[in-house]
């Protein structure tokens, strides 16, 4: 366990918890990912089409990039973040509270690429990778993108990972890794896909999806803005650091 790991009665003070983050270093290599012992996944999905060309002004790819952006695509019944929104991206660190079964993890990445180009000399691409910190449940990074392909219109949201649990787990945290891990990993995916195309289609509507920013903690926000904390998650098992 890293010496960050601990079991937390209530809620930790998750502030400190983020700030600590700063000394902490990425956990893996990427000379040791390879199949089997790593998942490698990409995850496509279509997004509201625009006309071919540029992308279109408050279109399908404008609006995704944006809630890319604020990590508003990430179902906050599984994984939220803890981030600080005035840092510049590039490099910032987000404290997650990974949640699944009765188990709270809070587990740091930070965000180590950023991707502003025409790819292939047609393709549209916006978006930002993070890779796991010391204390990650995983080690591994995954890249979010919104893509315009400019000769179809096509609209895509393009999620690309490559992870394996942790080796330093203790042995309860390591069984419920392999037990649940991959399901929840899978299913978060699923539902990172399902929420930007609905949230894209309302705004393209003219409807607001989301409420306003949620809570601030000192200068930090947690994110999805539809974050909330429930009297239960008291009753949750709450892990620092548990890698």
């Amino acid at each position: 366990m890293s010496p960050l790991g601990s079991r937390v009665l209530g809620r930790p003070d998750a502030v400190q918890v983020w700030r600590n983050l700063a000394n902490a270093r990425v956990n893996y290599s990427v000379d040791e990912v390879r199949r089997p012992s790593w998942n490698i996944d990409v995850h496509r999905t279509a997004l509201p089409a625009e006309r071919p060309g540029p992308p279109e002004p408050g279109g399908s790819w404008e609006q995704a990039c944006r809630l890319v952006r604020d990590y508003e695509f990430s179902p906050p019944e599984i994984v939220r973040a803890l981030y600080d929104p005035a840092a510049p991206l590039l490099g910032r660190d987000m404290l997650l509270e990974a949640r699944f079964h009765g188990m709270h993890f809070y587990c740091g990445v930070r965000v180590t690429g950023v991707v502003d180009e025409v790819r292939d000399g047609t393709d549209r691409v916006w978006g930002w990778a993070y890779e796991t910190l010391e204390g990650h449940l995983e080690r591994g990074r995954a890249t979010y993108e919104v893509v315009k392909r400019q000769e179809t219109g096509e609209v895509l949201f393009v999620v690309s990972c490559h992870s394996q649990g942790a080796p330093t787990l203790d042995r309860i945290t390591s069984l419920g890794w392999r037990l649940f891990g991959r399901r929840t990993q899978l299913r978060f995916y699923h539902r990172c896909a399902a929420r930007l195309r609905l949230f894209v289609e309302a705004e393209l509507r003219g409807r607001e999806p989301l409420p306003g920013r949620s809570p601030a903690v000192g200068r930090l926000v947690w994110a999805p803005s539809d974050t909330r904390t429930h009297h239960r998650d008291a009753l949750a098992i709450h892990r620092v650091a548990p890698g």
